[in-house]
C-alpha cells in the first residue's frame, strides 16, 4: 500500500470514529421522557389498529377510523370518553382489547417492560435505568426493582378484590360467566380511573341505589388514585407515624378533597340528585368518569358544571392511575400564594418546600390552564354552527347549558383524563375529536414531560455558569 493510500485509510477511520462519537452524544441527549412518550404512543397505535379491524366490532356495527383512534387514546390515557356505546359497538374481542389498553395505560408500558426485564434476570443499562426512573418519578435508581414489584402486587391484588365484590352485584342480573366478565372489566376500569363500562349507554345508573356497587366502585377509584408511593411507604417500609412527607400530604389532601367535592356537588345540585349519587359523582370527579345519574346534562346545573371542572382539574395523586394536575401540585401552588402573601416560609411538617418544587407546580398549573383555554377555543370554533349539538343541549330541561359550557366541561374532562361528558362526544366533528385526543394524551403523559423533550432543564433545574445582576420590574 502506498503512503497516500495509508493516509487516506487513516483519515476515513478518524472520520468514522468522529461520526460514531457524535451519534452516541445525540443518543445521550435524548431525554428518557422521550421514550416514555414513545411507549404511550406505540400502545395507542397498536390499540388503534386492533380496534379498526372488523373482528373488534359487534355484528351490525362498525367504527370510523377517527372513532377507533379516539377509543384507543381514551383507553390508553385512562380517560373514559367515548364517541360510541362500547357495550353495543364492540365485540368480545374488542372489549378485551379495551381492557388490555386500560391496564397498560394505567400501569405504563415502561413499568411492565421493566418488570419482565427484572423477572428474566437481565441487567439494565444506565440509559434504561434512567428511563425507568423518570417513568416512576423517582429521584434516584435505588429500590426501583422493589417498587415495580410492589406496584404490580398492589394493582392486581386490589383489582382481584374489586372484581370479587362486583361479581356479587352483577350475578343478580346476568349469568355467572357474563357477570365474571363484567366484574373483571369493571375492576380494571375503576382501579385505573378509566370510567369505561360495558353495560350500556346509561353507565351505572341502574345501580344508583345499590350500596355495594357504589362502595366497590368508589373504593377502587380511591385506591387507584392514591398513588403507588403511598402503598410502598405504608405497607412495605414504615408505619403511618414515620411515613414520608409526601405520603402524609397525599393522605390529608386526598381526604379533604374527597369530602369537599361531595359536599360541593350536593349543595349546588340538590335536590336533583340523592346524597348517594352526589357522593358517587364527587368521588368520580377524581378522574374516573362513572356516573349513576340518569343524565349529566339534565342533572347538573351550570354551577354544578363549574364545580365539577374545578375538582376534575385538581385530579388525583402523583404516581397513580388518576389524572388532573394532582393534589400535591395544587397544594404547593396555593401554599406558595399564601406564603408569598404572608411573608412566611413554606414549611410543612418541619420540612421546607424547595423553590424548584414551587416553580414546577406553578408552571404545571399555568400550562394546564392554557391547554384548557386553547382546547375550548379550538373546539368552539370547529363546532360553530353545529346544530346537532345545539339541539341536544336544548333538551337539558331548562338548566341553561350553552355550547361554551358543554365544550369546556368536555375539554377539562379530556385533559384531566376523567371521562365525563354532557353528551356531546359523539356529536363532535373530526377536528374536534382530534383536539380531544391531543388533550387526553397530553394530560396523561403530563405537560411538563412533553415540554421536557425539548428542554430537559425543566425537570432538572440547574444554575447557569454565568451570573447576571438581578433587577426588579413593576408588577401589578
Amino acid at each position: 500500500m502506498t503512503l497516500f493510500g495509508k493516509k487516506k485509510e487513516i483519515e476515513e477511520e478518524l472520520i468514522q470514529k468522529e461520526v460514531e462519537r457524535k451519534r452516541k452524544q445525540t443518543r445521550r441527549r435524548v431525554s428518557p421522557l422521550f421514550w416514555i412518550f414513545l411507549s404511550f404512543l406505540m400502545v395507542v397505535v397498536i390499540g388503534w389498529i386492533l380496534l379498526a379491524i372488523p373482528f373488534s366490532w359487534a355484528e351490525g356495527h362498525s367504527l370510523a377510523p377517527i372513532d377507533s383512534l379516539f377509543l384507543s387514546v381514551s383507553a390508553v390515557c385512562v380517560t373514559g370518553l367515548s364517541p360510541v356505546v362500547i357495550a353495543d359497538t364492540l365485540s368480545l374481542f374488542g372489549k378485551i382489547v379495551m381492557a388490555f389498553l386500560i391496564q397498560v395505560g394505567g400501569l405504563g408500558l415502561v413499568t411492565i417492560i421493566s418488570f419482565w426485564l427484572f423477572l428474566s434476570g437481565n441487567n439494565t443499562s444506565l440509559s434504561q435505568a434512567n428511563v425507568i426512573k423518570e417513568a416512576l418519578n423517582q429521584n434516584g435508581l435505588a429500590n426501583i426493582r422493589k417498587l415495580i414489584y410492589h406496584i404490580l402486587l398492589v394493582t392486581f391484588s386490589i383489582e382481584a378484590l374489586g372484581a370479587f365484590m362486583s361479581f356479587f352485584v352483577f350475578v343478580k342480573d346476568y349469568d355467572p360467566l357474563t357477570s365474571l366478565g363484567f366484574a373483571v372489566f369493571h375492576a380494571i376500569s375503576a382501579f385505573n380511573n378509566a370510567g369505561f363500562d360495558i353495560l350500556g349507554s346509561t353507565s351505572l345508573a341502574a345501580y344508583k341505589d345499590n350500596f355495594l356497587m357504589n362502595f366497590t366502585t368508589c373504593f377502587l377509584i380511591l385506591a387507584g388514585g392514591l398513588g403507588y408511593l403511598v402503598y410502598d411507604d405504608l405497607f412495605f417500609r414504615r408505619t403511618l407515624t414515620r411515613a414520608s412527607l409526601q405520603t402524609k400530604l397525599v393522605l390529608i389532601i386526598n381526604a379533604v378533597t374527597a369530602v369537599l367535592s361531595i359536599l360541593a356537588v350536593y349543595a349546588v345540585d340538590y335536590p336533583r340528585m340523592s346524597f348517594l349519587q352526589a357522593a358517587f359523582y364527587g368521588i368520580n370527579l377524581r378522574t374516573a368518569g362513572f356516573t349513576t345519574l340518569d343524565s349529566n346534562l339534565r342533572t347538573l346545573s351550570p354551577g354544578g358544571v363549574l364545580v365539577s371542572c374545578l375538582f376534575m382539574f385538581i385530579g388525583g395523586n402523583p404516581l397513580s392511575t388518576a389524572g388532573g394536575m394532582k393534589t400535591v401540585t395544587i397544594f404547593v401552588t396555593l401554599y406558595s400564594l399564601y406564603s408569598y402573601a404572608t411573608g412566611r416560609k413554606m414549611v410543612v411538617f418541619k420540612r421546607e418546600i424547595s423553590k424548584e418544587t414551587q416553580l414546577k407546580a406553578f408552571f404545571l398549573v399555568v400550562l394546564g390552564m392554557l391547554d384548557l383555554l386553547l382546547g375550548t377555543v379550538l373546539i368552539c370554533a370547529f363546532e360553530e354552527g353545529n346544530e346537532t349539538i345545539v339541539d341536544a343541549l336544548r333538551e337539558d330541561g331548562g338548566l341553561g347549558h350553552g355550547l361554551v359550557n358543554a365544550v369546556f366541561y368536555e375539554v377539562v374532562s379530556a385533559f384531566d383524563t376523567v371521562g365525563f361528558t354532557l353528551g356531546i362526544t359523539s356529536l363532535l366533528n373530526v377536528p374536534s375529536k382530534v383536539v380531544l385526543c391531543i388533550l387526553m394524551f397530553t394530560g396523561r403523559v403530563g405537560p411538563v414531560a412533553v415540554l421536557t423533550f425539548w428542554n430537559p432543564a425543566l425537570s432538572r433545574p440547574h444554575k447557569d455558569r454565568v451570573s447576571y445582576v438581578q433587577t426588579d420590574l413593576m408588577i401589578g
